[in-house]
């Protein structure tokens, strides 16, 4: 699964989605999302992330919709930052 990260319209907060692998479970299925949530204070600079939740699939879908709505964007700049690589599939259908 690939990861998002969205940016407000004032470009000071971002929200990236993940997703969340229960590493007690022996299953490779992602039932879960990793919203880490933060602040940008300069443009080249890392992010500041404030911390980060849990949610279902269904939660972090709507909060992901919600988020556009009100203007959000997805990007791509910050993604040098989190170096981590993520495999099978998009976040789920809107």
């Amino acid at each position: 699964m690939e990861k998002f990260t969205l940016i407000n319209k004032a470009r000071s907060r971002i929200k990236v989605f993940e997703p969340f692998e229960d590493s007690s479970k022996n299953s490779s299925m992602i039932d879960a999302i990793l919203i880490s949530y933060g602040c940008v204070f300069k443009r080249s600079s890392k992010p500041v992330m404030k911390g980060s939740r849990v949610e279902s699939i269904e939660e972090a879908r709507n909060e992901y919709k919600r988020l556009l709505e009100e203007g959000w964007e997805k990007t791509y700049r910050f993604n040098s930052f989190f170096k981590k690589k993520w495999l099978i599939g998009t976040l789920p259908k809107i």
